[in-house]
């Protein structure tokens, strides 16, 4: 019989947080180290220098080589990765458990001593800058980068990944005056989850991080909305998202949010795959999602179409909001159970619960994770319907430029 995991947090004295899962049957050990400062809490000046940090973090710190930090984890049976957010970076890595040690190690390791080493750094600047292009290249991804400038003004309108101009501004005094502001104790995460020791946990964190640490301004978050079609050479085929402001993660009206995405783009039976897809034909790929946060909230609608087709898809999204004034209880416990179970599946996995208990931290207590059936079910038929009562939207398409 599969024990049912146990739940630990703890603030240690030196402001540190120890959000940790139990899972002895498991056998394996997510982990992760992250701090609460993302894209969202820099100056557009310096735009893209929390994705620079967490690039170099991996690059070499006082002890290890960067090949060396990616053997110690990949050759233990391990798997290494980190992710930059508007709210928080992430450096994670999941392995059998035997090799916790190893895991808090390396992890630590980059936090603690990073060398951000000039040479290191015109190198990875490089490496970001044909990311920026994959970026630019790829017309799903260049207008999920561009969805957000037309829903707000200022620092978060702006591409998380930054621009040539403010990457090559940044400095190596630049960087290691950001980072240790924002890498301090008192900012950062341990979130694990698998087939450990919570008191051991504690104990590393406390001995290792030394109390430090700025508190990290608020970000200011203005709202806006704007459409915009852009023409490429080299496509031949549009793509378009229509985006509208939805509440804040952490917030009640952030799970109706979630249960009308759902509705509208939640698989191959939701509402608008079917009309755009299976009935009319239109196009390949439909699909969005709830993109919220704990400052800032929005519903995204994802379609691949033919470009002269683009106006005729953007009619048909709307209008399938305006139908779900006769949506019933019936369809509504459908989509709640899909998400339930969607959650389940999702959480199964360590390292999907790991980003589900950092997730819900960040967002303000990590002990909703498991309050999500739960708030999925009270969500009230009368609120998703007020909810999808869209009057204001943005939108974006990319479309072939004409010959």
């Amino acid at each position: 019989m599969i024990e049912k995991p146990r739940f630990f947090k703890k603030i240690l004295k030196n402001g540190m947080t120890v959000i940790f899962e139990e899972r002895k049957w498991s056998g394996v050990v997510s982990v992760a180290i992250a701090v609460q400062h993302g894209g969202l809490h820099e100056a557009e000046e310096e735009k893209g220098i929390s994705h620079f940090i967490e690039h170099m973090l991996y690059r070499s710190t006082k002890n290890r080589t960067p090949k060396q930090i990616s053997e110690d984890i990949e050759k233990n049976g391990g798997i290494l990765n980190g992710f930059t957010e508007e709210e928080l970076t992430a450096f994670w890595c999941k392995m059998p458990s035997k090799h916790l040690d190893m895991a808090l190690d390396v992890l630590s390791d980059m936090i603690l001593n990073p060398l951000f080493d000039e040479d290191e750094m015109n190198k990875e600047r490089l490496v970001i800058f044909e990311e920026m292009k994959m970026r630019r290249d790829v017309p799903s991804i260049f207008i999920t980068d561009k969805i957000q400038g037309l829903l707000y003004a200022g620092n978060l309108g702006h591409d998380l990944i930054g621009t040539e101009k403010s990457m090559n501004s940044i400095t190596r005094e630049k960087m290691r005056e950001k980072f240790q502001k924002a890498y301090g104790s008192q900012n950062l995460i341990l979130c694990v989850v698998g087939d450990c020791d919570f008191k051991s946990l504690c104990e590393f964190a406390e001995k290792n991080f030394k109390k430090s640490g700025f508190k990290i301004p608020e970000p200011k978050i203005t709202l806006k909305n704007g459409q915009k079609i852009e023409r490429k050479k080299g496509i031949d085929q549009a793509n378009l998202i229509l985006a509208y402001h939805a509440p804040r993660a952490f917030t009640k009206q952030s799970y109706v949010s979630q249960v009308l995405s759902c509705l509208m783009t939640g698989g191959m039976s939701s509402r608008l795959f079917q009309e755009i897809r299976e009935k009319r034909n239109l196009a390949y790929v439909v699909k969005g999602g709830y993109n919220g946060a704990k400052r800032f909230g929005y519903n995204s609608i994802f379609v691949g179409t033919t470009a002269d087709k683009v106006e005729i898809v953007k009619k048909l999204i709307i209008e399938e909001f305006t139908k779900l004034k006769t949506l019933s209880e019936n369809e509504l416990n459908q989509v709640k159970e899909q998400l339930i179970g969607n959650s389940k599946i999702s959480r199964e996995d360590s390292q999907g619960q790991m980003i589900d208990l950092l997730y819900n931290e960040v967002w303000g207590d990590a002990k909703r994770s498991y309050r999500y059936e739960e708030n999925i079910r009270k969500v009230k038929l009368a609120d998703v319907k007020k909810l999808a009562k869209i009057n204001k939207y943005s939108f974006i398409a990319l479309v072939p430029e004409d010959k």
